[in-house]
């Protein structure tokens, strides 16, 4: 029997691999099994132990590795690779898989693509090839690229920065971001119904997220100060924010989040909203606000506003929806007024996504079962030399 594992960290990888799972698991016969491994900041209570939304989609998890998510510095970090790379290699050894997927640019996710090397399982990655110059993300994605052996990428630029990598283009998929399957997918929860899921009855409102931004971590207070500034500035707008995820200086975030909902009366805080939530409340918003990948992936389908402040996501392909903005405060207002603009408003009406048409998780997952099931996988990489233009 072949088996294929999944591995899932956070709640924002589940809400991108959550459809490739369901599609994986409808090949499943007496000769394939596709297991899931729940581990990171799902199985915390401090970033909001969203396990529990796994199973509440009723989806099943084979497997559950209880791994270090203290994010407080940098020695934290490596401790949590660390720790999860020995767990990791415990479950390998025992499993024997006859493949890994993996989605993303996370610490933890290249602690287990090495984990899967060294077992020489071949790794299946998705997202590869993007560029986010203001995280360490950048070259742990671009890492766990070279340790893949299949790569499905979200737009075509990184499918061609993934293969500028040195990896041979048949092995290379542009099959679009399984975001837009879900945003596609989804039921839409009313506007009613799902402000008041959130404790907000009718409203204007936005929906947010601020990373830290682990190229440059040393102002986080200053980044969080000046962002709740702008917030405070704008008091008809109900501001829905979700917490950080465990990158170093995303506790001290979400403290000082904590302790901003006490004084800032539009301000509202929660660790995780799940993706039908989420994404029902991202179609009714006025903008979408942050630093994370969702509002330039996910916001163009919607034809919502999204400001894009500081670095963090710098080089990600974007849409016309997107504002780029400073982190201090006058920058994010500045930019919040013009995403408020009817003019700007009827631009968004006119974009569309660069991330594909919405069946990404069939694509990928046939393309999947296909390679595992023909048995002709071949670890020995040859590098894909491309001519240089000196």
């Amino acid at each position: 029997m072949k088996k294929i594992a999944i591995v899932t960290t956070t709640r924002a990888d589940y809400g991108l691999l959550a459809p490739i799972i369901k599609k994986l698991r409808y090949y499943e016969t007496e000769k394939l099994k596709i297991e899931l491994i729940v581990t990171g900041t799902h199985l915390s209570k401090k970033y909001g132990y969203t396990v529990e939304e796994i199973k509440a989609d009723d989806v099943r998890i084979d497997h559950f590795v209880q791994t270090s998510v203290k994010s407080n510095s940098e020695w934290d970090i490596s401790q949590n690779q660390s720790d999860t790379l020995l767990k990791f290699t415990h479950l390998f050894l025992k499993e024997k898989y006859h493949a890994v997927t993996l989605l993303g640019d996370r610490y933890e996710t290249l602690a287990i693509a090495i984990a899967a090397g060294n077992m020489k399982i071949p790794v299946f990655h998705l997202c590869g090839g993007d560029t986010t110059e203001g995280a360490i993300d950048e070259w742990i994605r671009h890492s766990i690229t070279k340790i893949s052996y299949l790569h499905f990428t979200t737009n075509e630029k990184s499918r061609q920065r993934v293969i500028q990598l040195g990896e041979e283009p048949k092995r290379v998929f542009n099959y679009g971001s399984t975001s837009i399957d879900n945003i596609l997918n989804t039921p839409i929860m009313p506007k009613k119904e799902v402000l008041h899921s959130v404790g907000l009855s009718e409203c204007r409102y936005a929906v947010c997220t601020y990373h830290p931004v682990t190229m440059d971590n040393t102002m986080v207070d200053n980044y969080i100060q000046q962002f709740l500034s702008a917030i405070k500035y704008f008091s008809e707008i109900e501001f829905i924010v979700t917490k950080s995820n465990a990158d170093h200086g995303g506790a001290r975030i979400n403290k000082l989040l904590d302790q901003a909902t006490e004084k800032i009366k539009n301000l509202h805080v929660f660790y995780s909203l799940g993706t039908k939530r989420y994404l029902s409340l991202m179609r009714y918003a006025e903008f979408v606000l942050g630093n994370s990948s969702s509002g330039i992936i996910e916001a163009p389908t919607f034809k919502v506003p999204t400001i894009n402040i500081g670095d963090r996501q710098k080089g990600r392909l974007q849409s016309n929806n997107t504002i780029n903005c400073n982190t201090d405060t006058q920058s994010i207002i500045n930019a919040i007024k013009k995403a408020m603009d009817v003019h700007f408003q009827r631009i968004c009406q006119t974009v569309t996504t660069p991330y594909g048409d919405g069946h990404a998780s069939e694509q990928i997952s046939k393309k999947i079962v296909e390679v595992i099931m023909d048995e002709k996988i071949n670890l020995q990489k040859k590098f894909y030399d491309m001519d240089i233009k000196k």
